[in-house]
């Protein structure tokens, strides 16, 4: 399914995206949490680590089984975590998993939580299935406080467009990296594992920075790192494309 940003089927794609996500939760758990994902034990959570040093009041969004959720918990000097997720298969398995930890059924574009809640917000591969980009943004800027830190992960927008990937031309003899229409905005649905289908919107970069500047968070630290070696390992087939990040990390402050 292919919906243009805006379009009719918006309401549909929405009712479908929450549908897959809860029949895919246990697929999200077994896959990418509890050590299991090598890009979120070599990479995401030390990044993580890096940027939260001094934040008291963390805010998840899109928490999943609230894996990050448990980081920043563990963090010294954290004492208040929250971790929100639309999704009630992920919810429960949070709160069996960590019990301390406050989590909630909540949509990213409607947070439960008065102005300027919290000192730091986590957004982590979530805002490629998020439809209301702007809302969503909007509820991040009102709930820090002002100075307070948004950590923004995300699929690299421009080098994991939609239909890129390694191309090994034996015709004419040559190794690239295929970008797909990175200039167009594409929501879709995609099986990314047999009988597994997850919903995705594609944004160009700069929508998300007109978005972020817009409600007054600047950008102070971009990172877009290599696989790491534990990805390539399990995925040889990335090893020449090793050049290519697929995670783009945004620090952004509330000004």
């Amino acid at each position: 399914m292919n919906t243009d940003p805006g379009s009719p089927l918006d309401d549909e794609f929405d009712e479908i995206a929450s549908e897959l996500w809860e029949n895919n939760a246990k697929w999200w758990q077994i896959g990418f949490t509890n050590g299991a994902d090598p890009e979120y034990q070599e990479q995401i959570i030390p990044m993580l680590a890096d940027n939260i040093d001094g934040s008291h009041s963390v805010l998840d969004i899109g928490t999943g089984e609230g894996q990050l959720s448990r980081v920043a918990s563990a963090t010294p000097g954290v004492d208040h975590v929250v971790g929100i997720d639309p999704t009630w298969e992920q919810i429960s398995e949070a709160r069996a998993r960590a019990p301390r930890i406050s989590y909630l059924k909540a949509e990213a574009s409607a947070v439960p939580f008065a102005d300027g809640s919290f000192d730091t917000v986590i957004a982590c591969l979530v805002f490629e299935h998020i439809a209301d980009l702007d809302g969503a943004i909007g509820e991040v800027a009102r709930v820090l406080k002002p100075g307070g830190r948004f950590l923004f992960f995300l699929n690299h927008p421009l080098l994991q467009t939609p239909n890129s990937g390694w191309i090994d031309d034996h015709i004419i003899g040559e190794q690239y990296w295929r970008i797909g229409k990175y200039l167009e905005e594409e929501r879709s649905v995609e099986e990314v594992e047999k009988d597994v289908y997850i919903p995705f919107i594609h944004r160009p970069l700069s929508k998300y920075l007109n978005t972020l500047a817009s409600n007054s968070l600047l950008l102070t630290r971009m990172e877009e790192p290599s696989p790491p070696q534990g990805f390539l390992d399990k995925a040889p087939q990335y090893y020449d494309a090793s050049f290519i990040p697929r995670l783009l990390f945004l620090r952004l402050t509330k000004v």
